[in-house]
């Protein structure tokens, strides 16, 4: 007789080659993974568990994504729940299986989001990604020319261009600051917001994580500081939902746009979009709605015909992430990052520089390091083009360096070859 883990590879290889045991491989994962005792911390530790984990993934083992932060792959389970629904909606005929057998269903996934997240079905809306989630929030607001939104220079790209975008359109204004990096202390980051606050201040814009540092910010001390001088805050959660273990009714924020194909695990392509219930009526969707519609919340899901497979998805995703635990999810994500990022530290000769606080308070999976003295991009490539391993190289105004962000299926294997390849350039330099 095999082992559990040689029961439960077999259960999960047959549910991805013959695409009917994805429901039975769900299900036996969770058994397994729920057999495991202690603390978030220990769990973190145990192998035994994390290779369950790493075997629901179909990922080729010849590489190594360091790149989850970009989007996430989908554990098999994940992947066959899609397939069913891609085949109704081919099976059947379309507008029907679309609008009539598949829609419906997705106000199950609804109340299942928002009961894991505590807040009402009503005020949970999905979308393709985190970019059109926040930017139905920036582009909803009435905002009249002089008018300011604030800001750090840390936030991600697109959404600082969406408010540069309404600057040449409206004549609005976007305030940036920049913040210490990276930064402990919380209430200096809720300082450093309302310091720049003025009276034509009408919206915040904050990440709950950097994406190129990995950084929490205080979101619930910053909202509560906003409300209580009327100002919405728009939270870019891409990076923390389903990473860090928390809720959106704890956070207390007016919006929060997120992007479920990281990590979640979701199918590639969906988003999810979070607006407090007193401020759906004043915000404009970014496709047109009817009137009766103004305080829906699906009012935001108007962009017409949509893939239903990968939406509905979202729910196998769900049930995997709450098979692994919240808790235990955030609690490894966290030991994986601090294994490299300790051991670099170590071994650097003091050339290795992190731009990305080790305190758990304000941070987790997530990290961003610079070799000095080896230009980040071409660390970059030789690290894919020699080793194999994927990161980001992150080109900021402030800094440098290369995101590095492993994933639950990562193995402690992988995060050592990634150490040995960095030590090597930091002893012999970049390979010719």
């Amino acid at each position: 007789m095999g082992t559990r883990r040689e029961f439960l590879g077999r259960t999960i290889g047959a549910a991805g080659v013959l695409g009917i045991g994805a429901g039975l491989a769900s299900q036996a994962l969770g058994r397994e993974l729920a057999s495991f005792d202690g603390s978030p911390g220990e769990v973190a530790r145990n192998e035994d568990y994390w290779l369950l984990v790493q075997q629901a993934f179909s990922v080729d083992r010849a590489s190594v994504n360091f790149n989850n932060g970009g989007v996430c792959p989908s554990p098999l389970v994940v992947q066959e729940a899609m397939k069913r629904m891609l085949e109704i909606a081919n099976r059947e005929p379309s507008s029907y299986a679309l609008w009539s057998l598949l829609q419906p269903q997705m106000e199950g996934v609804r109340e299942r989001m928002a009961r894991q997240w505590g807040v009402d079905k009503e005020e949970i809306a999905f979308t393709r990604n985190a970019s059109e989630s926040l930017q139905i929030c920036q582009m909803g607001l009435d905002l009249a020319p002089g008018d300011e939104v604030l800001t750090t220079t840390v936030d991600y790209p697109r959404m600082l261009n969406t408010f540069r975008q309404r600057e040449r359109r409206d004549g609005i204004k976007l305030v940036e600051f920049k913040m210490p990096i990276p930064l402990e202390d919380d209430d200096e980051a809720v300082r450093l917001f309302e310091s720049h606050i003025t009276d034509r201040t009408r919206a915040i814009l904050m990440c709950h994580m950097v994406n190129i540092t990995g950084q929490i910010l205080p979101v619930k001390k910053v909202c509560d500081m906003a409300r209580k001088r009327g100002i919405p805050v728009i939270v870019d959660g891409a990076h923390a939902f389903a990473h860090v273990d928390f809720t959106l009714a704890e956070l207390g924020c007016d919006y929060y746009g997120v992007s479920l194909h990281k990590w979640l695990f979701a199918p590639h392509g969906t988003g999810l979009l979070y607006v407090r219930r007193d401020r759906i009526k004043d915000t404009w969707p970014l496709m047109a709605a009817t009137e009766a519609q103004s305080e829906d919340i699906r009012k935001f899901e108007e962009f017409g015909t949509r893939p239903m497979a990968n939406s509905l998805a979202v729910a196998e995703a769900l049930t995997f992430h709450q098979g692994i635990g919240p808790a235990r999810k955030e609690a490894r994500m966290r030991y994986l990052r601090d294994r490299w990022a300790k051991r670099l530290l170590a071994n650097s000769s003091g050339r290795v520089r992190l731009h990305t606080s080790l305190d758990p308070r304000f941070s987790c999976g997530i990290g961003t390091v610079q070799v000095e003295g080896v230009d980040s991009g071409s660390l970059r490539d030789s690290l894919w083009e020699k080793r194999r391993i994927l990161t980001t190289a992150i080109r900021h105004a402030e800094f440098e360096g290369i995101r590095v962000t492993p994933s639950v299926y990562s193995t402690l294997e992988e995060v050592d070859r990634f150490c040995e390849a960095v030590e090597d350039v930091i002893s012999n330099g970049l390979p010719a």
